[in-house]
């Protein structure tokens, strides 16, 4: 499965005006700060949202979000993906987003 091209379009419009970087990973489109994913259009479906693995349980409380299961590695903390179903609702993408993207600033630059 491809990724969700126009998901992929309403992150950029998201992100437009910072310095921000795409590249193909986990069969999708992710969006990096300082080379740190902080967001993606997964190929698989929905949003992929690295987040502070502190607030991963949390964040598993919100509707439509789930644990991202890395293959071999397994489920990680930090990693959470979100159903298509509940990004139709702009409020709720952006959100995601900024939470994502708040994390990647925490990072140190790759």
């Amino acid at each position: 499965m491809a990724y969700d091209v126009e998901l992929a379009e309403r992150i950029r419009e998201l992100l437009s005006g910072g310095p921000v970087t795409e590249k193909k990973m986990f069969g999708g489109l992710a969006f990096l700060l300082g080379g740190n994913m902080s967001v993606a259009a997964s190929g698989q479906g929905g949003l992929l949202v690295r987040v502070d693995p502190a607030e991963t349980d949390a964040l598993l409380e919100e509707p439509g979000a789930e644990v991202f299961d890395m293959g071999a590695r397994g489920p990680m903390k930090g990693w959470l993906r979100v159903r298509d179903d509940v990004l139709d609702d702009d409020a709720v993408l952006a959100e995601w987003v900024r939470r994502g993207t708040a994390y990647a600033r925490t990072l140190p630059p790759k």
